[in-house]
């Protein structure tokens, strides 16, 4: 046989295509099979259009291993091909006749009839000389009496003659590379090996594929080792064929033929979780992009998430085959926990089929699976709060992350899905419900962080909103405060921190009139303890909204106290940074009368209880206090 070139630009296009395209060897066998479901598909529209006698349950592919000869064989008994097709399809790289095919039948083709061709790019096959040293395809068309037989050991070219076949359709015999340090190519010699690459990227396609397996079986006893008591039953291997593939994927069958004992057994077989999901999102979208979704949102967070070793992702199929195991582009990282599956036979994909192109196909779906998860969690926050508050608990973290993320840019999506703990309900709410139950009078959505809802219920802080019935929200969550400032505003409230040096409340003339007062007569007081205090804070003023605690801090600029607890404990943070600091002194409690005296008696002791007044109200926020053996001495002079 004559050897010809390949009708490429040059030899090494079939090198790029067999070393650099695909990242994983094994995929040789997906691109095999999925030619020869395209062939029958072929064939099986042949079926349709003309009386041709044949059923569609006759259809099959075959897989052989014959560890003696070294090889693997995939068979089909789909339409075949001639020896022009053979030139045409396997001589000549990137060409596919799949796609030849779909592109002259389309407009023939019913919506009822429409069958789906996977391979379009006419490289999938060459993907095979990953593991093999020679390659021979023998085939036979459909109507034809000839068979032929195409044969390469790669790069160097390929050969066709005619050959012997009693069938119709193609089988290709993969004679695989010997075994190196590295590469173990007598793996896929192994029965159990073909099994798990077949239900990992093949099961779902649409024919069976069949393998003749080793199994066991326990020896029929003789009634004489029946009766023996010591008998140990023997067992035998003997062979029979076995379909590898389920054929019909879950999630394109009809609603009303799936149970919830079918959803939760696919999602924790395929999923690997021993919890049954708490939601279930099956979608069947048709349009400018068609696709079959199957999502799940899980019971609880995997041990990992919280962790850069978690990878989000949806598993994207094409046809029923699979094409990427985690498919990143498919969901915002505020959703990152969703688990579960896409498949579209409308995707660009590249000719490697191990990535996509970033197209408005693949954009379109995520929008639209962006939108469908959000209404799910609406419905389940309004229809079953107790579930969605379970959760919430696992997974309210990344939504606030989410709102946080990017400055902002997805808190359109996250915000109504958000819940805190509120003062007055003692309970998770939504930033809606604390906004539909704001009082006449009150400006902003309030809110206090730190480390416990106990902690934070008792902060000096909170005593005056408390006072006037205004709601707090607790915020526990290191990430909640940067999420409330991304946020911005709620139904146009605007948020406002507790410790916030201003808290918008309207006061009268009277309380105006007061406040005034104390300004004025303790001016001096006041200006002293700033001076003892340097700049660890940038003013010291007599409070408005203390009434039983001596002392506090409120928050002068951007940069909150709680901001600044996060940012320092960060493992990265090279430099320590600082909130401007306000000390606030009741002017009512027993400490500022002590201080008053002191002032009048003895200044110097105005600077220890200036210190000693700030070093307390360090220690309230949670914040560390610069040197503890001073703070413990003046507190035992003092005594």
């Amino acid at each position: 046989m004559a050897k010809k070139q390949f009708k490429a630009e040059s030899k090494r296009l079939l090198d790029l295509m067999i070393n650099s395209i695909y990242t994983h060897k094994e995929i040789f066998l997906r691109e095999i099979i999925s030619n020869a479901s395209d062939a029958i598909d072929k064939l099986y529209y042949l079926t349709l259009t003309e009386n041709t006698g044949i059923s569609r349950e006759d259809f099959f592919i075959r897989i052989t291993l014959d560890k003696d000869a070294n090889t693997i064989i995939i068979s089909d008994n789909g339409i075949g091909m001639n020896k022009d097709e053979m030139e045409n399809n396997l001589g000549t790289i990137a060409k596919s006749g799949s796609l030849q095919f779909k592109n002259e039948n389309a407009d023939k083709m019913d919506a009822k009839d429409a069958i789906d061709i996977i391979g379009q790019f006419g490289v999938g096959f060459y993907s095979a000389f990953m593991v093999s040293s020679k390659i021979q395809v023998i085939s036979k068309r459909y109507g034809e009496e000839t068979a032929n037989l195409w044969e390469s050991t790669g790069a160097d070219g390929y050969s066709i003659a005619p050959c012997e076949k009693d069938s119709v359709g193609t089988e290709i015999i993969l004679y695989l590379k010997d075994d190196t340090e590295d590469e173990k190519y007598s793996d896929y010699l192994k029965e159990y090996k073909i099994k798990g690459l077949i239900k990992k990227y093949s099961d779902y396609i649409r024919y069976p594929i069949k393998m003749n397996v080793e199994k066991h079986r326990m020896k029929e006893a003789t009634e004489e080792q029946k009766a023996d008591e010591n008998f140990t039953p023997e067992y035998e291997s003997y062979r029979e064929d076995e379909v590898l593939n389920s054929m019909v994927p879950i999630w394109k069958k009809s609603k009303g033929d799936i149970t919830n004992e079918d959803y939760n057994q696919f999602y924790k077989e395929k999923f690997f979780d021993f919890e049954d999901p708490a939601r279930v999102i099956h979608t069947n979208v048709e349009g400018v992009s068609t696709y079959n979704s199957l999502l799940y949102i899980p019971a609880r967070a995997p041990f990992n998430y919280y962790t850069r070793e978690y990878e989000k992702g949806l598993q994207l199929y094409s046809s029923g085959v699979l094409i990427m195991d985690k498919c990143a582009d498919l969901l915002p990282d505020h959703f990152s926990f969703v688990k579960g599956l896409v498949d579209s036979q409308d995707l660009s994909l590249n000719i490697s089929r191990e990535m996509l192109q970033h197209d408005r196909q693949l954009k379109a779906i995520a929008v639209r699976l962006e939108k469908k998860i959000k209404s799910e969690l609406l419905e389940m926050l309004n229809t079953d709060r107790e579930k969605y508050e379970k959760f919430f608990e696992n997974f309210g973290l990344q939504l606030k992350f989410g709102a946080y993320n990017g400055y902002g840019q997805n808190k359109d999506a996250v915000q109504e899905l958000l819940l805190f703990y509120s003062s007055s309900e003692k309970k998770l709410v939504t930033l809606s419900e604390y906004v539909s139950r704001m009082k006449e009078d009150q400006k902003y959505i309030y809110y206090a962080c730190g480390e416990s809802i106990d902690k934070l219920d008792k902060m000096p802080q909170t005593e005056l909103l408390k006072d006037k019935g205004y709601e707090i929200l607790y915020c526990t969550d290191e990430v909640d405060e940067f999420a409330i400032k991304m946020l911005g505003t709620i139904e146009e409230k605007q948020f406002k921190s507790v410790s916030s040096e201003d808290l918008g409340i309207e006061e009268s003339s009277e309380e105006k009139e007061a406040a005034e007062k104390q300004k004025e007569e303790n001016k001096e007081l006041l200006e002293a303890m700033k001076e003892a205090l340097g700049d660890k804070v940038s003013e010291v003023r007599v409070s408005q909204r203390l009434k039983s605690h001596p002392v506090c801090l409120a928050s002068a600029g951007d940069l909150s106290i709680e901001m600044e607890k996060v940012l320092n404990a960060m493992p990265n943070a090279s430099e320590k940074i600082s909130a401007e600091k306000v000390l606030e002194i009741n002017a009512n409690h027993n400490v500022f009368q002590a201080l008053k005296e002191a002032f009048a008696g003895d200044k110097e002791k105005v600077k220890v209880y200036a210190e000693l007044l700030y070093n307390q109200a360090l220690l309230i926020e949670g914040l560390s206090i610069e040197d503890p053996i001073e703070f413990s001495n003046a507190i035992c002079s003092l005594m």
